[in-house]
Parts: C-alpha cells; sequence; structure tokens
C-alpha cells in the first residue's frame, strides 16, 4: 500500500503542476460559485489607511452567506464530487464552525444529507448557524475539546457508513475553492492598481495555498504575509523545521485557525515560503483589534477573521508605510457571549487594565487611604477580599482601568509611597487563571 500512495502522490503532484490547469479549475469553479453567491466586496478602508499612512483595502469574506470564505471549498468539492458521483448520498465533515456553515449550506442546496462532528467547546453562535444553514438535511454531533478529536471521530463515522469526508483544508478541490477569492481580488481591483502585499490568515493553509498558487499562475507578483495565531503556530514551526510539524497543543480561543496541523497538500503550496513571511499574532493583540474594528468601524469579526487586519501592526514599518496592501477578512462568525472575554483581554493588551493582589492593614480609615491613591482616570472594576491573611493585614483582588497606560507607573509609586502592600498579577498566569 505504501509504494501505491507514493506513486498516486507522484501523479497527484505532476497534475498540480501542470501550468494553467490550475487557474483554469478555479475560473471553471467560480463560474459556478457565481451562480448562488454573489462575489464578496474588496473595499478601501479609511481608517486602517489612515491609522497606518498606506492604502489599506478588506477583502470582505465575512460578507458571504455564512460569514466566512470556507462556504467556497465546500461546494467546490460536493460539486465536484456529485458530478463524479450522482447517487453519492451521505457527506460527513469535521469542524470548529465555518467550515461546517459552508458544508451545511452547500447539502442544502444540493439536497443532501450531511453529519458534522464538532468540539464541544464550539461556540454557540457556530452550532446554531450550522444547523440553521443545514436543516433537516444536516446533523451535529459534538465531542472532543478540539478539532482533532472531532475531526477522528468524522473520519471513523465515514469508514462505518460509506460516508464522504469533506476534509476542511487538505484537498486539492477545497484548495481550488478557496482561491476564488484571488480571482475576485483581481478582477475588483481598481485599474492600475498594483498590490505591494496580500495578508492571509492561516489555519489549515487552503486559502493561503489556493491565493498565492492563483496569483503565481495568474503571473501577479506581490509580498505576502501569513498570519498565524502564536499558540497554534503549524505553518510557521513547519516552514521552520521545512517539513510539516504536527504541535502537541494549540490554544483554541482563536478557533478558526486552531489547527495542529498544515495540511499536506496546503503545504506543498506554502513550503517555498520563508518562516519570516509568517506573522505570529498574540491573543491578546487579536482580540484589540476585534474591539477596535468594531468600536470604530462596526465591523464584527471573530478572532480568526481579524488576524490579517492585526498583522498591519506587527509587520515592519517600511512594509506597510505607503503600501498598497489587500488584508482577507476570513470570517464574522462572532459569539457575542465572548464579548466581555474579548474586551478583558484586548483592555490587558493595550496596557489599559491590571490586576493586584494587595494587603491592606486591618484599621479604621485604611480603605479611605487606600482610594485617595488613585489618580483622576483610575476606575476599580473589581474588588474582592480573598481572605485574612494575618491579623493585621486583608488580602484583596484588586482589577483597575484606566484611559492612559502611563498611569499605572504614576499608581506604581503612590502604592510604594504607602503602607500597601501589593503585586501585579496580570501576566503572571498561573495566578491570574486561578483567581480573576
Amino acid at each position: 500500500m505504501g509504494l501505491t500512495h507514493e506513486v498516486q502522490d507522484r501523479r497527484d503532484q505532476r497534475k498540480e503542476q501542470d501550468v494553467g490547469q490550475f487557474a483554469d479549475d478555479v475560473h471553471r469553479i467560480h463560474n459556478l460559485l457565481s451562480k448562488v453567491l454573489d462575489p464578496t466586496p474588496l473595499q478601501r478602508n479609511q481608517y486602517l489607511s489612515d491609522r497606518h499612512q498606506a492604502e489599506i483595502w478588506l477583502k470582505r469574506e465575512d460578507l458571504t452567506p455564512v460569514r466566512s470564505y470556507k462556504v467556497r471549498g465546500a461546494f467546490a468539492f460536493l460539486q465536484e464530487a456529485l458530478r463524479d458521483q450522482p447517487d453519492r448520498s451521505l457527506f460527513v465533515c469535521s469542524s470548529a464552525g465555518n467550515h461546517a456553515q459552508g458544508f451545511a449550506f452547500a447539502c442544502r442546496h444540493f439536497d443532501k444529507r450531511g453529519i458534522v462532528f464538532m468540539p464541544l467547546t464550539t461556540p454557540q453562535q457556530k452550532i446554531m448557524k450550522t444547523r440553521s444553514f443545514g436543516a433537516p438535511l444536516v446533523d451535529i454531533e459534538l465531542l472532543g475539546d478540539g478539532f482533532d478529536a472531532a475531526n477522528a471521530a468524522a473520519i471513523r463515522y465515514c469508514e462505518e457508513h460509506n460516508g464522504l469526508m469533506v476534509p476542511p483544508f487538505d484537498h486539492p478541490t477545497i484548495i481550488r475553492g478557496q482561491a476564488t477569492v484571488g480571482k475576485e481580488i483581481l478582477e475588483q481591483s481598481p485599474e492600475g492598481l498594483e498590490w505591494d502585499r496580500v495578508i492571509l490568515p492561516v489555519g489549515g493553509g487552503g486559502l493561503a495555498a489556493g491565493i498565492t498558487r492563483y496569483f503565481e499562475e495568474t503571473g501577479i507578483d506581490t509580498e505576502f504575509s501569513f498570519v498565524e495565531p502564536d499558540k497554534a503556530p503549524s505553518l510557521y514551526e513547519s516552514l521552520r523545521a521545512g517539513e510539516r510539524i504536527r504541535l502537541d497543543r494549540v490554544d483554541n480561543f482563536v478557533d478558526g485557525a486552531a489547527v495542529a496541523q498544515t495540511g499536506r497538500e496546503n503545504f506543498r503550496q506554502l513550503s517555498k515560503f520563508s518562516a519570516d513571511d509568517v506573522i505570529l499574532a498574540p491573543t491578546d493583540g487579536v482580540c484589540s483589534t476585534m474591539i477596535d474594528m468594531l468600536n470604530v468601524e462596526g465591523v464584527v469579526l471573530e478572532p480568526a477573521g481579524a488576524l490579517a487586519v492585526d498583522a498591519l501592526k506587527r509587520l515592519p514599518v517600511e512594509q506597510v508605510r505607503g503600501k498598497k496592501i489587500v488584508c482577507v477578512i476570513s470570517g464574522g462568525n462572532f459569539d457575542f457571549e465572548r464579548l466581555p472575554e474579548v474586551k478583558e483581554r484586548a483592555l490587558r493588551f493595550s496596557g489599559l487594565k491590571k490586576y493586584y493582589v494587595i494587603q491592606l492593614p486591618q484599621r479604621p480609615g485604611a480603605l479611605k487611604d487606600f482610594l485617595s491613591l488613585l489618580g483622576p482616570e483610575d476606575d476599580i472594576s473589581r474588588f474582592e477580599y480573598l481572605k485574612k491573611s494575618a491579623r493585621n493585614f486583608g488580602s484583596v483582588l484588586l482589577g483597575i482601568e484606566t484611559k492612559n497606560p502611563d498611569n499605572f507607573k504614576t499608581l506604581h509609586e503612590s502604592f510604594d509611597r504607602s503602607d500597601v502592600r501589593w503585586e501585579d498579577i496580570t501576566y503572571n498566569e498561573a495566578i491570574a487563571n486561578f483567581i480573576i
């Protein structure tokens, strides 16, 4: 079996390398998609352009019917599968949310039964939307704490029930479907405008592999930057190693891009890039970008959808200022029940909120004296007695928000001049995760 698989791999690679064939296939898929999906807009964003002294354009994949580009690959896959096997009746997928919605949309369009395996940690908004798009043809099974467990269960189900697995990213047809985003970017570009850089979010790599391949085959010369969550850097580590690396652990907060291993088909295309082309976005920084875009632009982004915009702050200034840049907004499926946590993370990242454990003297007037230490812009957002540490002192968990990060320096100096014992625990994960 190993030899047969290797032979088939070589054949697949030769087929993939046929000059122009990839672009022709993308055009064909896009023609089919255009009958059910309108192109998403390519919009110049004045706020980001002014902020970064550049021309920043957003490819708004958050404005598809399922609020994610994933519908493109899923629709293309089912279209191709049913062309070859019209009687195929059962399709299966695993997803943390966006692929599931695209899959459900496609199943309903083609009137085919589908089953989606999703992690138990999937946001409720994505579960409800998947049900909505797929009803009554698509069922949902929730299990496991992450994508890998759901994916393993989906594969087993396919084997036991003769279903066809619709992969979220690791398949040539999925890649071609996602590449239609690149086709639309070029078609929608203002006449005479040449892009200096395209910024792409990366989870499994389907979108990045598709767009970079399509640009190459159509002769478009531009720089690419890829953005991953810093706690799910599967492409970055793979490029550093020169081979696909499976991460032992990923943080699922940026659920649309929290993938332990880049797809095999995807890495074939992306392996020509360098680890230096990958930007690792801190989760709290992504939260700050989400809040910023919501408050200023009224654009609702999920964590993975904010990655490309967040990267603008992390690229070297000379690669942004004065440049013409496209950021692909990959998704807007945000569960507003998560907003308090997102805001909390954003405030901490921006230096506008800190947490302390303080010890106050157990005497009359001690609390009043402490409050006098706060500046005019300092606001207590949390005040909780933890326990009586000693007869003469009491421990308090204190959360403070302010309007300027520099205010905390003044506050710390006031603490030091007083008889308050204090410790900043904002970034002490062992303590903060336990008591905040």
